[in-house]
């Protein structure tokens, strides 16, 4: 009945029906049909797929005053409902028209003009259904009552948390707490405590308080860990009957804290001149088999979190830091690409098997950086390894050289390592670098990624990839329209080759434009994905791509796995098999794509909240930075150290600042003076909120 009304409704394209109207029109006939319709009717209605008008008669939601989506509440008490119809804006809505409704709830809001400037404005009436079932805050008592108060600035409304349901909490301890009644419009939300983190002050409970707050759970359920311990050593059998690469090189190169390893490398000169790649990756998805316990907590996950004092890991440590990990000197299964590569840069052959191995060798970056720049400790470290370590340099520039010639973006981008003390506090900011060997494995993980992709592609089958979409009109022309204004000419508008690009970079290499041009061409890509079509990969200037190297770390690449066991490995797959991953591989990709935003956002989150920490002591002292953001609010300025803060345009007191929108700059209107991205600043810190990771600057006297 249901889907009868809504197509009904769709053919007359907005006109609209009472009840009786649609009883009629369908022509129904007797009592029951009536009563049948007016239920599903009703159904529709609280589903939001269909609207009334002042007089009760329905459309689809579509050709109604109403849209439905998921709230994006901002920090100042206004939100916009993201729009889920392409190419229509999203709806502003007002604090005082939101009711309390929260960050990612889905709503119907019924939809007018805005007077203030935007496109359209909203009111929430109806919460369709609840993205928040938990908060994390710290416990408050006052006047004999007690309060949560919550870590999430947007929430503005009173939390009561009742006597009974404090679960011994005490006042201002931190603490996880259930919604047990939702505040709308003039209600109060109440909540029960279920977990108790500890006080404010404890090393460590400060970023359990993010972790929580992002509806991450740390603690992997009984069944899960029951599950990995039952793996303690590798079947002999199952080696027996894989291809036996014990007696090979193979090497892992990791950072030296790294606790699992997961991909492992080999690496040959041939007699034509060409190269021998093989890399070896944990076989993860021997252990965890579709649809068991661990492959559940594992697509809850998505994806291995690494935050500054811990790692929440995808996988029990059982498993991922034992039978998954390839230690040296003991037996390893692994899945194994190997290719041959030609003197140009070309992988001309390849194989993709079940294998055992056994590493040769824990190498560490450190280890290898140090060896190839000339320490002869390091080198005799190597033990007989050092000739297949150059051979691998070699081969990663070969390889290098052929991603440019293609066209893929070579990006520098700033990475943070914080440095914590025994309290857990943060003592020391820096700027990660990056050696020679980091940047071969990235080169090999980047070949085999892509030469599995490849295979597969050509076969026709369901899959997984990780594709990168070119980057929208309007981001290019901002790009563009900043890179003309510093005399840089790009060809091409809507549409501009990856070489353009790509000289772009090149012309700003080592200059003060360098940084302001990185910043804006990484703003002006979209997000990489996952997808199950092919949509190829335009920063790396791949046709075909995907996620194979690190199945401990994340879930699509333990899927690449298993569809690669079902696919080739065994027998043929079966057509129902084929069909069901056409249905799943879509969710997958969407589910795995959107943890994987939630846990950079949760890094990002942490790691601003230690910067922010680290800076506290040093309010009122100058630093020298970039400028590395231009907005109509303010200056966002970036030190060495990859700490970012704010100077708010009331700081900029010397003159009145215009925002140029299109060029991206802050203009002194009488004394001309200009801020664009990229610029070096001296500023002085004026404030921290440690908990939010954010900074105030002013701009320092004599800059």
């Amino acid at each position: 009945m249901k889907d009868t009304i809504l197509k009904f409704l769709k053919e007359k394209q907005g006109r609209r029906y009472s009840i009786r109207g649609l009883y009629d029109a369908l022509g129904f006939e007797g009592g029951d049909a009536y009563k049948e319709l007016a239920k599903a009717v009703n159904a529709l209605e609280e589903e939001a797929r269909i609207m009334p008008d002042n007089r009760n008669r329905y459309t689809l939601l579509e050709y109604s005053d109403y849209a439905v989506g998921a709230l994006d509440v901002k920090d100042r008490g206004f939100a916009f409902l993201l729009s889920e119809v392409e190419d229509e804006d999203d709806i502003y809505i007002p604090p005082h028209k939101l009711h309390n409704a929260m960050n990612g709830d889905r709503a119907l809001v019924a939809v007018e003009r805005s007077p203030k400037g935007f496109k359209k404005e909203g009111e929430v009436v109806r919460i369709l259904r609840r993205e928040t079932t938990h908060l994390v805050g710290t416990l408050i008592q006052r006047g004999g009552r007690y309060f949560l108060l919550p870590d999430d600035g947007k929430l503005k409304n009173e939390i009561i948390v009742p006597k009974d349901k404090r679960n011994g909490a005490k006042d201002k301890e931190k603490v996880q707490a259930e919604i047990i009644n939702y505040a709308f419009k003039e209600q109060t939300m109440v909540c029960k405590v279920t977990r108790r983190i500890g006080n404010v002050n404890e090393p460590g409970v400060d970023v359990t308080s993010k972790v929580l707050s992002f509806g991450i759970e740390p603690e992997f359920p009984k069944k899960a860990l029951k599950q990995a311990a039952r793996h303690q050593s590798v079947d002999a059998d199952e080696a027996a009957r894989r291809k036996d690469l014990r007696e090979r090189d193979i090497v892992t190169i990791d950072g030296a804290d790294a606790k699992d390893f997961d991909d492992a490398v080999e690496v040959k000169r041939l007699e034509d001149g060409g190269f021998f790649l093989g890399v070896h990756i944990a076989d993860v998805s021997h252990y965890v088999t579709e649809n068991s316990p661990l492959d559940e907590e594992a697509y809850r996950r998505g994806t291995s979190i690494y935050l500054v004092d811990r790692v929440i890991p995808m996988l029990p440590e059982d498993l991922s830091n034992n039978l998954c990990s390839l230690m040296p000197d003991v037996d390893r299964l692994a899945v194994s690409c190997d290719m041959w590569i030609d003197a140009e840069g070309r992988v001309k052959h390849h194989e993709i098997y079940e294998s055992v191995i056994r590493s040769s060798g824990r190498l560490t970056y450190e280890q290898v950086n140090a060896a190839l720049s000339g320490d002869a400790k390091a080198e005799a470290s190597l033990e007989g390894l050092m000739d297949m370590v150059r051979e691998m340099r070699t081969l990663a520039k070969l390889l290098r050289q052929r991603r440019t010639e293609r066209g893929s973006l070579h990006f520098e981008t700033e990475e943070p390592v914080i440095s914590l003390d025994d309290a857990g506090r943060a003592i020391d900011v820096r700027s990660l670098e990056r050696g020679e060997s980091e940047r071969f494995i990235e080169e090999f993980m980047l070949v085999a990624n892509r030469t599995v992709a490849e295979h597969v592609y050509w076969m026709e089958l369901p899959f997984l990839y990780r594709v990168h979409e070119e980057p929208k009109e309007e981001k290019l022309e901002k790009l563009l329209t900043m890179a003309n204004a510093l005399g840089l000419q790009v060809r091409g508008r809507k549409t501009i080759a990856h070489k353009e690009l790509q000289k772009l970079l090149q012309k700003v290499e080592d200059t003060v434009n360098e940084k302001g041009i990185n910043m804006m061409m990484l703003r002006a890509m979209q997000k990489a994905v996952y997808k199950a079509q092919n949509l190829g990969h335009f920063g790396l200037a791949f046709e075909h791509y995907t996620h194979f190297t690190s199945p401990i770390r994340r879930y699509p690449d333990l899927i690449v796995h298993r569809l690669l066991r079902k696919y080739f490995f065994h027998s043929r797959p079966k057509t129902s098999t084929l069909r069901r991953y056409e249905k799943k591989l879509p969710q997958i990709a969407e589910a795995s794509s959107e943890k994987e935003r939630n846990a950079i956002a949760l890094e990002r989150d942490v790691n601003d909240m230690k910067k922010a920490e680290y800076m506290q002591p040093f309010i009122g002292e100058t630093f020298e930075g970039h400028i590395s953001g231009v907005t109509g609010f303010g200056l966002y300025v970036s030190l060495p150290c990859t700490v970012e803060g704010l100077i708010h345009i009331g700081e900029l007191d010397d003159d009145y600042y215009v925002f140029d929108e299109e060029h991206l700059l802050l203009v002194g209107r009488h004394k001309k003076r200009v801020f664009r991205m990229g610029d070096t600043i001296r500023v002085k810190l004026t404030g921290v909120n440690v908990f939010d990771g954010e900074l105030n600057f002013t701009v320092a006297k004599g800059d």
